[in-house]
């Protein structure tokens, strides 16, 4: 089993996410792929279906109410969680 590529991952996650002020951004790891109707109750999030079968959320998340109120989320679909994973990045000064 390889190791995720995690530095590729956070690139492609500040190049997706525009980040304006210092936020914080939570990965969610699901098994098996989301339809894309749920992009709407994932609002904000970037839903990411990959070649293992797995699906990943990704976003900023405003606090930890808001990220339960996510993880109830994935509950109430029924589809196993895999991981979170939380990454702070800080917007740049222009």
């Amino acid at each position: 089993m390889c190791a995720p590529d995690t530095e590729g991952r956070e690139e492609m996650l500040k190049q997706l996410i525009p980040i304006s002020e210092p936020t914080v951004v939570y990965q969610i790891r699901l098994k098996g792929h989301l339809g894309s109707q749920w992009s709407d109750w994932f609002a904000g999030l970037t839903i990411t279906l990959e070649d293992n079968g797995e699906t990943l959320l990704a976003g900023p998340v405003v606090d930890q109410a808001a990220l339960y109120g996510l993880l109830r989320k994935v509950r109430d679909l029924g589809i196993p969680l895999i991981s979170v994973n939380r990454a702070e990045y800080f917007a740049q000064k222009e």
